[in-house]
């Protein structure tokens, strides 16, 4: 092999992206495809896929979501380093609070990039994530600069509140968001405990006293 053909393979980095969610899979694809330096070599659908495709295609670095329907995105990441410890991890997700954060890069994430930033940026981002001089406070790409404005709730979070203090029952935000009760209340007892209040009416104050709603007149 030439010199130049093996600069050449070391220009890309062999990416697996891991989303139990098809439409955000085929984006990631997009994005990423665009970027020489990047080749996706597999895609996994489900937490289960994710190391015998990785035994499959070798790659440099694995871009998984946190939540899959058959395991934890963290179960999946924690199996990763300890059977391919030099394989990067960097984790997509949706969540943007601190604790699933801390907890990803705990487990031994290399970064961690929220989902709420644009397709068109992903490949910078990835590149940055893979910096060998990343700093510890570049670990986190794509947080929501009104984060701190939010109260660390993430964009649906704020929906479902917003929806809880027009006076919404568990029922009427399941049907406006087209979840289950269950669901809602998941989701509610979450934000009771990042907001530190105890009940709906306290919850509700709050998002009136911080503008997230306002009264009829």
């Amino acid at each position: 092999m030439s010199a130049g053909q093996g600069d050449h393979e070391h220009m890309k980095t062999k990416v697996v992206i891991a989303d139990d969610h098809r439409l955000i899979l085929a984006g990631i694809r997009r994005a990423l495809t665009g970027a020489d330096e990047f080749e996706i070599v597999g895609e996994a659908e489900s937490g289960a896929q994710v190391l015998p495709l990785i035994n499959q295609t070798n790659p440099d670095v694995v871009l998984l979501d946190l939540r899959f329907g058959d395991m934890s995105g963290l179960v999946c990441l924690r199996a990763i380093r300890q059977r391919h410890p030099r394989i990067k991890v960097v984790v997509l997700s949706a969540f943007n609070d601190p604790e699933h954060i801390q907890a990803a890069l705990s487990e031994g994430a290399t970064a961690y990039i929220v989902k709420t930033i644009s397709l068109p940026d992903l490949a910078s981002a990835l590149r940055t994530a893979l910096g060998e001089t990343l700093a510890d406070n570049a670990r986190v790409i794509g947080a929501s600069a009104g984060q701190d404005d939010q109260l660390g709730l993430t964009e649906r979070e704020l929906s479902m509140l917003k929806a809880l203090a027009r006076g919404l029952s568990n029922r009427a935000i399941s049907k406006e968001f087209w979840i289950a009760e269950q669901t809602v209340k998941f989701h509610l007892s979450n934000i009771y405990r990042k907001l530190g209040v105890a009940n709906r009416t306290e919850a509700a104050r709050l998002a009136y006293a911080r503008g997230f709603v306002t009264r009829a007149a």
